[in-house]
């Protein structure tokens, strides 16, 4: 039982990050019905600019649990710019292009921060400083969880949280959905629709940079190629729960995490990317528009 839990709780931890990511890339199709496949760039660029500022700051003398609050900070600030910037360059000028051109130019841009990182940092794996205390949570329950295992399931949390708060009360939220409801129909009442695309653009990168900081002091190192392997991941766990869907980037999430980490613990580690997709295909097989996904009705 204790190993059950510890898989349990392993698999938590991956759906978390997960979740982190997969909502940038459900929000972006909600608000475009496009993929922003440089969403998981944005996530490494996070983990690599807390990693520089967190160096800087301990060469200054400074350790603890500040120096992750700040370098985060900094990390959320640098790649919210970042991922202004993508749909500026990437998005923006191909609104109303052809869909797959915006698509290209997205996989374009995801190449270019791949090679930029690893020109400007370097292709090897680079230590993450540990930051955090070594403390052990609800142990006498027999759940054993690591401060930056707990860290990461509350920040998790309250992110969710406030992003669906700001989703349904603000007047941002007002018009994200607005415009994912009726792009022309927002427009003639008066939202503007560009400044809510980029608010879109910027909300994802903050929850992916906050991702990639999690992770990274989780892992204890990181390289120029993560973004692209959790991309994947992500884009996998919301197409899973239902692309466009935010509850269903969730739910995708956490599934894909616990069966990763079931099938690392019970059958090997060699296969858990296999069990994943393996999942994502029966999934849409049944279920084409995902768990909590819409089924569409196209008119002829």
């Amino acid at each position: 039982m204790d190993y059950f839990l510890e898989l349990f709780l392993g698999g938590l931890t991956r759906g978390s990050i997960y979740a982190l990511i997969a909502l940038g890339y459900t929000m972006v199709y909600g608000i475009i019905e496009l993929i922003n496949f440089a969403h998981g760039e944005i996530y490494m660029i996070g983990a690599f600019t807390a990693l520089i500022v967190s160096s800087v700051l301990a060469f200054a003398g400074m350790s603890g649990p500040s120096v992750l609050f700040l370098a985060a900070s900094v990390a959320i600030i640098y790649s919210a710019a970042y991922g202004f910037t993508v749909e500026k360059i990437a998005y923006k000028p191909l609104r109303q292009a052809p869909r797959l051109s915006p698509l290209i130019s997205a996989i374009g841009m995801s190449i270019f921060l791949q090679n930029y990182v690893m020109l400007a940092q370097t292709s090897d794996f680079l230590p993450f400083p540990s930051l955090l205390p070594e403390l052990t949570f609800l142990e006498k329950y027999g759940l054993k969880i690591g401060s930056s295992e707990f860290i990461i399931l509350v920040t998790t949390a309250v992110s969710m949280v406030l992003l669906m708060l700001l989703i349904k009360f603000t007047k941002m939220g007002k018009a994200m959905r607005a415009t994912a409801q009726d792009r022309n129909m927002a427009m003639l009442v008066g939202v503007d629709v560009n400044r809510t695309i980029s608010y879109t653009f910027i909300i994802g990168s903050v929850l992916a940079a906050i991702g990639g900081v999690l992770i990274a002091s989780h892992i204890g190192r990181i390289n120029f190629y993560i973004g692209f392997i959790a991309g994947i991941k992500a884009f996998t766990a919301a197409v899973l729960g239902g692309i466009g869907s935010i509850p269903g980037a969730v739910l995708g999430a956490f599934i894909l995490g616990w069966t990763e980490s079931f099938a690392t613990g019970y059958v090997s580690s060699d296969y858990e990317d296999v069990f994943a997709f393996v999942l994502l295909v029966l999934i849409l097989i049944v279920r084409p528009s995902g768990l909590l996904g819409r089924s569409t009705v196209q008119k002829v």
